[in-house]
């Protein structure tokens, strides 16, 4: 069975998002954006993700959500702690999740995170273990 994000590992509340949206900071690239905001009170990062319908009907949407939460789901090992995200979906995702899958979508977000700091380096992956 696969692992899940627990709920708290999760933005939930439209007050949550917002609060990433106005006092965050913004990276994008083609296919993402992400906004980060300092969370000193989570050990753990918590993660949003936002899919609009400018990305395509709702079956479509649906499938860019899964395969993206997968996408997270397996980065958040590599995540720094005390950060909350909110990872914005654009339009060419839903082309990249067809071709490449999975795959593609992880190397997108990876890119991005590392783009934008919020990745943990090899000595810190090495302190967690």
């Amino acid at each position: 069975m696969k692992p899940r994000q627990a709920r708290r590992g999760r933005l939930t509340r439209s007050a949550e998002f917002e609060r990433v949206y106005r006092h965050g900071s913004s990276s994008a690239s083609r296919h993402l954006v992400l906004y980060s905001f300092p969370n000193p009170a989570a050990q753990q990062p918590r993660v949003g993700l936002s899919v609009s319908r400018r990305v395509g009907g709702a079956v479509e949407r649906n499938r860019v959500k899964r395969v993206l939460r997968e996408a997270v789901v397996g980065m958040s090992e590599r995540l720094r702690g005390g950060d909350d995200i909110v990872v914005v979906a654009r339009p060419p995702l839903l082309e990249l999740a067809q071709s490449e899958g999975l795959a593609g979508v992880q190397s997108a977000l990876a890119e991005l995170l590392g783009k934008a700091g919020l990745l943990r380096d090899d000595a810190e992956m090495a302190e967690a273990a």
